[in-house]
């Protein structure tokens, strides 16, 4: 299987699944770090990729996104970017709007 197939099952099999650097306890980098903080405070599930255990797959994701940098979330198989885009739908209320609207929050 190439390095596409597997990042689309990845994000067609996955409500949510962030590309990242590192894992969601020990990210690697401030901007995944950033990237789990807004998706934990959100109260999101989701799936995550570490890029670095994987070269085809940290190559292969930046082609599949058509975006140079890491981390990338993918919400319902649709590509929203990276941690500054993040960032920004969170501030103005739209990440919070769309975890609602999919239904993505875990309960409790």
């Amino acid at each position: 299987m190439s390095a596409h197939e597997r990042i689309d099952e990845l994000v067609k099999n996955n409500d949510v699944v962030l590309f990242m650097k590192g894992s969601p306890l020990f990210p690697q980098c401030g901007f995944s770090s950033r990237a789990i903080a807004v998706l934990d405070h959100l109260n999101v599930e989701f799936a995550s990729v570490d890029v670095l255990q994987d070269q085809e797959i940290r190559q292969g994701i930046k082609e599949y996104s058509d975006w140079p940098t890491i981390p990338q979330l993918y919400v319902k198989g649709e590509f929203l970017g990276g941690s500054d885009i993040m960032m920004e739908m969170y501030e103005a209320g739209e990440l919070q709007e769309l975890v609602e609207s999919q239904g993505l929050a875990k309960a409790g």
